[in-house]
């Protein structure tokens, strides 16, 4: 089973994200289809393409687009499932739907995909010091493009405006972009600190 140009991915522990853990008890967070947020967006490699050239194997655990799995009321008020299913819990997922893939238990950006974790903003004056510093951000999973360029993982960055797609990733708050977003490298003064909400640290999931 070999689709010419998709993968074909099975959803990793279901298909939604309804419910987490707290302590022994799991406390139910949704019960519906139309926040994107819920969809899961683990899956697992069960077909490459057969044209195309790739790094990511049958058996390796991807994050995918949040449209891949989700389903939805079609005019008539009648569920449906996305365009990308195919069969019995098999989806279709073009390269450009990959986000991210894992391999020896290290996640890797395919493409020009990457995904930066944002810092809080260290001005003295302001009142917050968990505020976001807009914009910028700390490479954290980067690409060979970007490696051409000497932009490294752990390199300070900046990024253009509503280009940050926000993931939950090993519960990190993350914001996923292209290379063509990344605009400027900083030199790293060594007192960034990366931001991420407690309620992302503490979510037990990603999306």
């Amino acid at each position: 089973m070999q689709s010419l140009f998709s993968f074909i991915v099975q959803p990793k522990s279901g298909r939604y994200n309804n419910d987490i853990n707290v302590g022994d008890k799991k406390l139910i967070i949704n019960t519906t289809m139309d926040d994107h947020k819920y969809v899961n967006r683990i899956g697992i490699v069960k077909s490459i393409p057969k044209i195309g050239k790739t790094n990511i194997k049958v058996g390796d655990e991807v994050v995918v687009h949040h449209n891949i799995f989700r389903r939805f009321y079609n005019v008539r008020g009648i569920e449906k499932n996305s365009s990308s299913y195919f069969k019995e819990d098999l989806y279709f997922c073009f390269y450009d739907q990959i986000f991210l893939y894992k391999q020896n238990n290290e996640w890797k950006a395919p493409f020009d995909f990457c995904f930066v974790k944002p810092v809080v903003e260290n001005k003295k004056q302001l009142i917050s010091e968990h505020k976001e510093r807009i914009r910028v951000g700390i490479l954290k999973y980067g690409n060979s493009s970007l490696d051409a360029l000497k932009v490294n993982e752990g390199s300070l960055v900046g990024f253009s405006p509503s280009s940050e797609y926000e993931f939950i990733i090993d519960n990190n708050r993350l914001y996923r972009m292209r290379t063509n977003d990344i605009t400027i490298k900083y030199e790293n003064k060594g007192d960034e600190v990366e931001y991420n909400p407690s309620w992302a640290s503490g979510c037990g999931r990603t999306y």
